[in-house]
């Protein structure tokens, strides 16, 4: 292994550091005031496509996807606090404050907080694909209350490359 192909080629560094103080405004809550709250660390855009990192701060209620795969990215989580429970592929374990789980391209995985209690975690993406996009179209849906069929569900899946099993 090694280092990747130069990406910035000027002598001298320059000043580009891009900071978010922890008390700024979350971006998106997906299913209301017991939700989700998610605050965009780093988009895909602002990482010119290196990586995406979100705080996924999930409310009291059950919640999180089945399992499902991505073609394109990997994903990566970070407990932060709370109880969340993964799916590797093969089985469901609980993380705490400090477990990690990362999931290559193709890696089958889900994540749920079914503890009852409030869980917060740090999710990454690498490459940076504009996973906003869904975060935010999954928010409308719960918002509107809509019904979706297999083929809308299927559409918006394809569309963000969500792959459910």
């Amino acid at each position: 292994m090694s280092y990747p192909e130069p990406r910035y080629f000027a002598e001298r560094g320059e000043v580009s550091g891009v900071y978010r103080p922890s008390g700024q405004e979350a971006e998106l809550t997906i299913g209301g005031p017991a939700g989700t709250v998610v605050r965009y660390l780093a988009t895909g855009a602002s990482t010119g496509g290196l990586y995406g990192l979100y705080r996924w701060e999930m409310g009291t209620r059950p919640s999180g996807p089945s399992a499902h795969f991505h073609r394109t990215i990997s994903e990566s989580f970070y407990v932060l606090s709370g109880t969340m429970r993964f799916y590797d592929g093969a089985r469901w374990v609980e993380g705490t404050s400090g477990d990690f789980l990362h999931v290559p391209p193709g890696g089958v995985h889900a994540f749920r907080n079914e503890s009852g209690e409030p869980a917060s975690m740090l999710l990454h993406f690498a490459p940076g694909a504009p996973r906003e996009a869904y975060f935010e179209e999954l928010a409308e849906i719960a918002e509107t209350g809509r019904t979706l069929t297999e083929e809308e569900w299927a559409d918006v899946y394809a569309r963000h490359d969500q792959y459910m099993v």
